[in-house]
């Protein structure tokens, strides 16, 4: 079996989190990861895809603006994360390639990064020292500030997106979220492992979901500085979730246990949909902001996968990475069109065939 999961960093972190995927192997006990056991047809050509690469810097989390609809930003780290600085990468789209706008080098990796929603200049980055970084793009010197928000990694940052908020929310490897402004407004404690992810809803204002390593999906109350409600979700670690943008009550979850459900709040005894396919954990999931129905996974298997949870089916799996694929976003100005990074040092911006119809 893998080796257990680290817990501190000064003892090489996570097998599941920090290795690549070649390390993985030699801690693995005759457990073939390059052997995926999935039918669905695997789409790697015709992709209309740009490539940028950042040598030396592998890929953690890009997000694209909200107001550029050709500007993506992605933090990224030197040795996969486990030791080595960080970077922050602001990236546009252009007719011949991938352009870079402006790119900054943090003393720590860099893990998560999230856009302003009130400032089109602003973005954030959550670091391995446990900071927050607010970062402006037509400022080519030190960020606008820095909070050391948090004593471990920083690994989930996600900027407010309801109306009269600027809230940024925070998960780290020292099992707090953090609400944030100008400064730390309030300090969640619950879960008893990492928090991977922080997620605020789109729908209800103060209100944020959260991912750990216990296994918990967690939906937090940021008014009353309360957890709501506890999901037992998967029997291993969650690394990821999100809010469907459609429907208030629906969040879905991706977990080391190679798979993707997805819940109904009002009803949390099992999952209305699991979403099998991925042959590793799941690092992220990400709901269409187009269609209801469509939601986005990427895997340690080096894969990106797009399903109907309403049918419980795949659409389409694409494969165009070498190592992990760690971040992923739909373009929110362009519906046929998402972007993801991967530790293979390559950011990429495509349209999938799923996407391409219709």
């Amino acid at each position: 079996m893998i080796v257990d999961v680290i817990r501190r960093r000064e003892e090489t972190k996570s097998c599941f989190q920090r290795l690549p995927l070649r390390v993985y192997e030699s801690l693995s006990d005759g457990f073939n990861v390059w052997t995926f056991h999935c039918s669905v047809k695997v789409f790697v050509c015709d992709l209309m895809e740009k490539v940028f690469r950042s040598p030396g810097r592998h890929g953690y989390a890009v997000e694209v603006s909200p107001f550029i609809p050709h500007r993506v930003a992605c933090a990224a780290s030197q040795h996969y994360g486990i030791a080595g600085c960080g970077a922050l990468l602001v990236l546009d789209e252009t007719e011949s390639g991938v352009a870079v706008v402006q790119s900054w080098q943090w003393a720590d990796g860099l893990f998560d990064v999230t856009w302003s929603e009130a400032n089109e200049h602003v973005v954030v980055a959550g670091g391995g020292d446990g900071s927050l970084q607010l970062w402006d793009t037509a400022n080519h010197g030190a960020p606008l500030r820095v909070a050391k928000e948090h004593t471990q990694e920083v690994y989930s940052v996600d900027w407010s997106q309801t109306r009269g908020e600027n809230l940024v929310v925070s998960g780290s490897w020292d099992q707090t979220a953090k609400v944030s402004l100008s400064h730390s407004l309030t300090t969640l404690r619950g879960h008893e492992g990492v928090i991977y992810s922080t997620v605020w809803s789109p729908h209800i204002p103060g209100c944020f979901a959260s991912a750990s390593g216990d296994g918990t999906l967690r939906i937090w109350d940021v008014k009353s500085a309360a957890c709501r409600l506890v999901v037992p979700a998967h029997r291993a670690e969650i690394l990821s979730c999100d809010w469907c943008k459609y429907d208030q009550n629906v969040v879905a979850t991706g977990s080391v246990d190679c798979s993707v459900c997805v819940w109904d709040l009002r009803n949390v005894k099992q999952p209305i949909s699991t979403l099998l396919g991925h042959s590793y954990a799941v690092r992220r999931v990400k709901f269409s902001p187009f269609c209801e129905t469509t939601l986005a996974s990427c895997s340690y298997d080096f894969t990106v996968r797009f399903w109907d949870y309403r049918r419980n089916r795949p659409l389409e799996t694409v494969e165009h990475h070498s190592e992990f694929v760690c971040g992923f976003d739909f373009n929110l100005h362009n519906r046929r069109q998402v972007v993801d990074c991967s530790w293979d040092e390559t950011v990429k911006i495509y349209t999938p065939a799923c996407l391409s119809v219709g």
